[in-house]
């Protein structure tokens, strides 16, 4: 009885979280919008000759990611906790706690293998093939209860990180430098976590109008 009460309390969750999928498909695009620029101005500053230097180093490298990771999860929280609170619902809902715990397996899984490439061989590439695949896959895995459109940025991530894992292992010896450089492994990360995350917002305003005008 326990188990079938605990099904559908799970697939309560997973409706209410569908019912609710628009609304967050318009609360993740600005959120999407702070973290792809903030990733594509850092990308962009890390490719440029001698401010890139800064990021030639591992460590200043992953410094500067996991600030934008903190800035944009940040910045996520505070939208989820306004229309939370305009809704009169809690901010930490069962819903966020089913999503987390989808989500934060793979992330953390990837986080922590991009950081011990970064620390103990210094492949600032190999680093940001973790983090977009595994990003993808957490993105993937929300297939049950998120918005399409979050699906199809997960295998965007997915393609990407595909796409370096196979250059890296190629035998084109000065690209495989270039991209394992914190020069290379910038503009990798500025193309997925900057480039595709606007894409995403953008793709979410434009098909967000007819949505609008429906409910009214």
């Amino acid at each position: 009885m326990s188990i079938q009460l605990d099904a559908l309390e799970s697939l309560r969750v997973i409706r209410s979280l569908m019912e609710r999928a628009h609304i967050y498909r318009a609360i993740s695009a600005p959120a999407a919008t702070i973290g792809g620029l903030f990733a594509v101005a850092a990308g962009v500053a890390g490719a440029v000759p001698g401010v890139g230097e800064f990021f030639s180093q591992p460590r200043p490298f992953l410094a500067t990611w996991l600030l934008i990771l903190v800035l944009t999860s940040a910045a996520n929280f505070w939208l989820l906790s306004r229309e939370a609170a305009r809704r009169n619902q809690p901010t930490i809902s069962e819903g966020m706690r089913m999503a987390m715990r989808t989500i934060l397996p793979p992330v953390g899984v990837g986080g922590i293998l991009g950081i011990g490439t970064l620390l103990w061989s210094g492949d600032m590439g190999m680093a940001a093939t973790y983090w977009m695949l595994f990003y993808g896959l957490a993105l993937l895995g929300t297939h049950s209860f998120s918005p399409r459109s979050l699906v199809w940025l997960g295998w965007g991530f997915i393609a990407l990180g595909v796409a370096l894992f196979a250059v890296l292992g190629s035998g084109y010896g000065d690209l495989q430098t270039f991209l394992r450089s914190g020069r290379g492994a910038s503009l990798a990360m500025a193309a997925s976590f900057g480039l595709l995350h606007l894409i995403y917002a953008g793709c979410v305003c434009m098909g967000s109008k007819p949505e609008i005008r429906t409910q009214q």
